[in-house]
């Protein structure tokens, strides 16, 4: 089981016993302790000796429930403009599927290699969790034929689609990430939406490298981020998405620390700087009065040039 996944596992389970949390994950945990790496890492914030000073535990951890919180609420109101078909690229640890208030008729295809969904199936019977909305899971690579095995998996492309990668992108070779955003909107209908993390800035300074927040993760953890992440020259996928229609907008994590009143804040040389998430849209064709010809010049929206969506709470 990968490490990073259980570290965001970890982080939401801390988050869902805050007193002012902003995001709850009650399986999270037992994720966490089925683990033998993970089976010691606090899951509680009594368990956090510094508490929210912890760059660990506590400023990666809120970001972490932060993060969650933001993709929550879009999936949420995805579903309840009447999407109800849900992907989540790079599933992980994620427990979506059994933890937030689905509309009637949702399916939420999660898409994973064999050894993560093998792990979460089994902690999962140990648990008795029943789904909340109907649950596909495909093992599939996402650098291989995963589309093939959506379809199979009975994926309607006709129809939209919500598209999540939460905490993927940012691991992906450039040509890799290209291929999956190519897919994504291939198969997007009319109506479907997408969120997904990027790094705005690949190449980070040796300062930022070696952040609390770095150097937490990897003299604690074990877990060298930075060297994780994928290098080289990167897409702008949010640009080439609203070249092919998409309404898109880019935020920075702290843009909901404002809105929420609580979550990371930017300090000096900081890990978080460079973090960005998208939230996109494909538009729907709008009916036109008859005898008149449809003509539009408005550009896609690329943010950091507008206020954050005002998001559905939880």
């Amino acid at each position: 089981m990968g490490r990073t996944a259980l570290l965001v596992a970890a982080a939401r389970a801390i988050e869902t016993h805050r007193p002012d949390a902003l995001a709850h994950d009650p399986l999270a945990e037992h994720f966490v302790r089925a683990a033998p790496v993970s089976a010691r890492w606090p899951v509680h914030p009594d368990g956090v000796p510094d508490g929210e000073a912890d760059p660990l535990w506590g400023r990666l951890g809120r970001y972490f429930g932060l993060r969650t919180r933001v993709l929550d609420d879009h999936l949420l109101r995805s579903a309840r403009a009447g999407v109800r078909q849900v992907v989540l690229l790079g599933a992980g640890l994620d427990a979506r599927a059994f933890r937030l208030d689905w509309p009637a008729g949702c399916t939420v295809h999660e898409i994973d290699t064999e050894g993560v969904l093998t792990f979460k199936q089994e902690v999962l019977d140990r648990t008795c969790a029943r789904p909340a909305a109907a649950r596909r899971t495909i093992p599939a690579d996402l650098r291989g034929d995963w589309v093939g095995a959506l379809i199979r998996a009975g994926f309607e492309r006709t129809v939209p689609t919500a598209w999540l990668a939460e905490g993927l992108l940012l691991y992906l070779p450039a040509d890799a990430e290209q291929r999956l955003m190519a897919c994504v909107h291939a198969l997007s209908a009319p109506g479907s939406t997408l969120a997904y993390e990027l790094k705005e800035v690949v190449a980070e300074s040796a300062a930022v490298r070696n952040a609390p927040v770095y150097l937490a993760a990897r003299q604690r953890l074990g877990i060298d981020l930075p060297a994780l992440f994928a290098t080289g020259r990167r897409p702008d996928t949010a640009a080439e998405l609203a070249a092919r229609g998409w309404t898109v907008a880019v935020h920075t994590p702290y843009e909901f620390t404002v809105l929420h009143g609580r979550g990371p804040l930017p300090e000096p040389d900081d890990a978080l700087a460079a973090n960005r998430w998208v939230l996109a849209e494909r538009a729907r064709p709008t009916p036109l009065p008859a005898g008149r010809a449809s003509v539009s010049c408005a550009p896609g929206r690329i943010a950091g040039r507008e206020p954050p969506l005002r998001l559905a709470a939880q």
